[in-house]
């Protein structure tokens, strides 16, 4: 499906109570190369009530912003995304400092060297730095990888990652429906189904969030993608 090197690319930032750190996620974006691409930035608020919409008032012309006018889930709020996006490459970036842009030109030379469709972060492989946090959810995270792959007969190491990277056509071709955390398993057996795609994996960093520090996806999201998993495969 590959339409040749890419020129442009589209970061899509779901945003829900993030006031403490969005303006910080944003200056790490606007200052990540690109392997000189030029960049749009959608953010997409998704109902947040912590003062980030009042940041966002505040940001002129540095992103695109579009609002949610109540919380719908991470998941709706990157079908928003991308139906805005207009890059050559739609990459999806969380607004809570856990994942680093400065591993953006890891994400983007498979499409540029090897014609690649879609690229996936992993935060199992490649020996970058990590976070030490918590046990079972990583356990959670990687029995949830190997179960996708037993139905998609893909090979990846960490289906749960934020980072995931499309050609536009890809992405905006899927008809996608999970509106919360069950995007992940949808989109990857959604990608998997869909021929002749040429599919890559590579290492990231990881600075991941205690629940006190903000995290917010929890046992009911892993019950979610399980159920996501067996239900798109």
């Amino acid at each position: 499906m590959s339409n040749g090197k890419p020129q442009s690319l589209t970061i899509v930032v779901p945003v829900y109570n993030e006031r403490q750190t969005l303006l910080a996620v944003l200056d790490r974006i606007e200052a990540a190369p690109a392997l000189g691409l030029t960049k749009e930035i959608i953010l997409v608020d998704d109902g947040s009530k912590d003062g980030t919409r009042e940041l966002l008032d505040q940001l002129g012309e540095r992103c695109t912003v579009i609002l949610h006018e109540r919380n719908q889930g991470k998941g709706a709020a990157l079908h928003t995304g991308f139906k805005n996006a207009t890059g050559d490459i739609v990459l999806v970036q969380d607004a809570d400092m856990e994942y680093d842009p400065n591993d953006y030109p890891k994400l983007l030379r498979p499409f540029l060297d090897h014609n690649a469709d879609v690229v996936y972060g992993s935060r199992f492989v490649g020996g970058e730095s990590h976070r030490v946090l918590f046990f079972w959810h990583s356990v959670a995270n990687r029995m949830l990888t190997y179960l996708s792959n037993m139905f998609t007969n893909l090979n990846l190491t960490d289906m749960e990652v934020c980072y995931k990277a499309f050609r536009r056509e890809v992405i905006q071709s899927l008809d996608l429906k999970e509106k919360r955390f069950g995007f992940e398993p949808e989109v990857t057996a959604k990608v998997a189904r869909l021929s002749r795609l040429r599919i890559y994996e590579v290492g990231v960093s990881y600075d991941g969030r205690t629940y006190e520090e903000g995290k917010k996806i929890g046992l009911k999201d892993a019950f979610r993608a399980l159920w996501c998993i067996v239900k798109y495969h």
